[in-house]
């Protein structure tokens, strides 16, 4: 093809989905013709106005590995532009070690967020041959760094560097009264993983004897350097790991909705359950969350004795919660705790991912190191996302740049790709034209080697929402107050916050995390700019109000914007902040149902997304027999039946995403009594948490026989 003809690729892609797509081409084309033209056509599309022509060369530069392009790439750490700077630090760890780089990106990784990460990860390749030669600018960097967050950063790094000479440093930062605990504690982490590791027993003991954090991080280094015996356990069945590290997850789902505690932490738990409760070949199933510090080495005890069941583990990040888009920087944190709760499991046989997140990339890091085969499911995420918001005109070539530099586009993609191509199988959402789109967004071709790839359906727990139903209809008909402190009874509480002339309105209700991806803003935009407003009251269930994350606080400011706190009870508008999921269901119920006296019956269900990949929420809703709307595109799309069972629509605007909620309001009172039926049998026949485990299980079972068919292949161990 030519380099040339790969960057006119690029340039005139029609959207910047397929622009990014043919970036590999100009990488490949680049290394195939390291040559000066080659660098000249890479150096003028950097100096040009088109972002993603510019990071495509970034890149590129790294695979000609050539001394000019990479003296280039090194001068591109100085960049006037942040996002070429952080392209530049990821690029670079494609090449051999550059000593000129290095002071430049130690910078970056004192400086911490996700470019500090990207340095950092090239640091830790280049360490592998340049180890020794690295530990001295790290040391020399700290002699003038105050600040804790960047020391604490620069320490971490350092552990990174397996040779001896790092650790001489690390036992002193571990053991100075004088250094901030934050620092401490990533040194005392850094030495559980030593090989060098004399006399640390008795010097991290010293440490276990005190109190806080430090004491809590040097149990786990002890650990590390000697994790505890698995329990026995006969090989009956399979055990399989699985994680979302961006929430707190827990047998009660109390946090659900909270933070990043959306549907998957509840479809963790409930897929979870189904697994091993079923007569299928799974004995174990280890959910991997977030959790604090304190409690790790009790859930590695817990998680060590455990044979069978489902048992959860918790890997400590930081001391507060943090929301996924901004969790990157604790990669480091994230393997050591994934890697330890595995290693004191024993005998795990597959890992399911499903986001392209930090926990995911370093899962796969560990995988990889311990040998565990990976099953991934495949989502185009950021592919929609980044389709929707350049149809929205929301994301443009031009801005690219800086919108990469809060969303990480590029990487996300990238690391899509690398997690589907690394795993042995992969697994797939329904949706409308699902070849041609994963081929076109993410570039797999499903039709190749098919047994390695399946569709596979989330579900929900239809005990839950039946439950719910009954509670609802029943209060519905007794027509009285429900009883104070019970779920319907604090609903109605909340609707007794609303004006006289408002009670005599259906709700419509929406679930879900507060984030721009989820579209609550827009909805609301939507709602109170129109006629709805007048036809219904707003629902919504979703985040934490009380301590609201950077994501969360942005959407309560952007509602807000719309109808002022002061007014929102006034004007119909209630938001009720997270609650546990069966709380959730029981409200959805409500809203199909009406409270009396509070509420009228003939509510709807609305999911504002920008994108859903499945729709575990609307799917409740469905089973709760409320008419739901859905975006357009995505896994919805594949199961609301458009004009009966819900409506879907371009959910990024506002005028369209309110003609579909009055057509779903007309809808659900229009006296078609089998509607409600035919929204849960969907659900029945198609989408239940126990098929969902019927399904999965067996693909387990074939990518552990394939594993042990290589193994026998190879004359290894399985």
């Amino acid at each position: 093809m030519g380099v040339q003809t790969a960057m006119d690729e690029v340039h005139h892609a029609p959207t910047i989905v397929e622009a990014l797509r043919a970036a590999d081409d100009v990488a490949f084309e680049a290394g195939r013709d390291p040559s000066v033209r080659t660098l000249r056509v890479l150096l003028a599309a950097i100096a040009s106005n088109d972002d993603i022509a510019a990071i495509a060369s970034v890149h590129a530069l790294a695979e000609m590995h050539d001394e000019e392009a990479l003296r280039r790439l090194v001068d591109l750490l100085s960049d006037h532009r942040a996002f070429i700077r952080e392209h530049a630090a990821w690029a670079l760890g494609q090449s051999l070690p550059r000593a000129e780089a290095v002071a430049r990106l130690l910078g970056m990784v004192a400086a911490g967020g996700f470019t500090g990460m990207l340095a950092q990860h090239t640091i830790e390749k280049w360490s592998g041959v340049a180890g020794e030669t690295l530990a001295v600018p790290i040391e020399a960097a700290l002699l003038g760094m105050t600040d804790a967050s960047s020391r604490a950063a620069l320490v971490e790094t350092l552990g990174l560097i397996r040779q001896p000479i790092a650790t001489r440093r690390l036992r002193e930062v571990a053991l100075d009264s004088a250094e901030s605990e934050q620092v401490r504690e990533v040194a005392i982490a850094a030495l559980g993983q030593r090989l060098d590791s004399a006399g640390l027993d008795e010097e991290l003991g010293a440490l276990v004897a005190g109190e806080g954090r430090l004491a809590a991080a040097a149990r786990l280094a002890l650990i590390d350097l000697d994790p505890p015996p698995a329990a026995h356990r006969a090989p009956r069945g399979l055990t399989v790991a699985q994680l979302f590290l961006h929430a707190d997850i827990e047998p009660s789902l109390s946090a659900a909705g909270a933070g990043d505690n959306g549907g998957v932490a509840t479809l963790l738990v409930r897929l979870g359950d189904a697994l091993v409760s079923g007569a299928g070949p799974i004995e174990r199933v280890l959910t991997l969350s977030r959790g604090p510090l304190r409690h790790s080495a009790e859930d590695l005890l817990q998680v060590a004795g455990t044979t069978s069941g489902h048992v959860y583990g918790h890997v400590p990040l930081a001391a507060e919660p943090v929301a996924s888009a901004v969790a990157w920087p604790y990669r480091v944190a994230a393997r050591r705790g994934i890697r330890r709760i595995l290693r004191a499991a024993g005998g795990v046989d597959v890992i399911h991912l499903r986001m392209a997140d930090v926990g995911s990339l370093a899962a796969a890091d560990v995988a990889r190191e311990l040998g565990i085969p990976t099953v991934f499911t495949v989502a185009p995420d950021p592919h929609s996302v980044i389709r929707s918001l350049e149809d929205a005109g929301a994301l443009t070539r031009e801005g690219f740049g800086q919108s990469d530099l809060r969303d990480h586009f590029w990487f996300r993609t990238r690391l899509v790709q690398t997690l589907a191509a690394s795993s042995s199988h992969t697994v797939f959402f329904p949706r409308p034209h699902l070849v041609e789109e994963m081929r076109e967004l993410i570039g797999i071709d499903m039709t190749a080697r098919s047994e390695r790839h399946t569709v596979v359906a989330e579900g929900v727990d239809l005990d839950v929402i039946d439950c719910a139903v009954a509670e609802a209809r029943a209060a519905a008909q007794a027509a009285d107050r429900p009883a104070a402190g019970t779920p319907l009874g604090v609903l109605a509480a909340l609707l007794e916050g609303l004006p006289h002339d408002r009670r005599d309105l259906p709700l419509l209700i929406t679930v879900g995390r507060l984030h721009r991806v989820k579209g609550v803003a827009t909805l609301v935009d939507a709602w109170a700019g129109s006629s709805l407003a007048d036809r219904a009251n707003l629902l919504v269930i979703g985040g934490d109000l009380d301590r609201p994350s950077r994501d969360e606080q942005e959407q309560i400011d952007l509602i807000a914007k719309v109808v002022p706190p002061g007014e929102q009870t006034r004007r119909g508008l209630i938001l009720a902040g997270h609650r546990a999921n069966d709380i959730a269901a029981r409200w959805m119920a409500a809203a199909r149902f009406g409270v009396p006296g509070l509420a009228a019956p003939g509510g709807a269900y609305v999911c504002p997304s920008i994108k859903e990949e499945f729709g575990l929420a609307v799917l409740e809703a469905m089973a709760t027999g409320l008419v739901v709307v859905a975006p357009d595109g995505g896994g919805p799309a594949t199961y609301v039946d458009h004009g009966d069972t819900g409506f879907l629509t371009a959910t990024w605007d506002t005028g369209r995403l309110a003609d579909a909620v009055a057509a779903a309001l007309d809808r659900a009172v229009d006296g078609d009594e089998k509607r409600p039926r035919r929204s849960r049998e969907v659900v029945v026949t198609r989408f239940t948490i126990q098929s969902m485990a019927a399904t999965l299980a067996p693909i387990y079972s074939s990518v552990v026989e394939q594993e042990a068919e290589f193994a026998r292949s190879a004359r290894l161990p399985a």
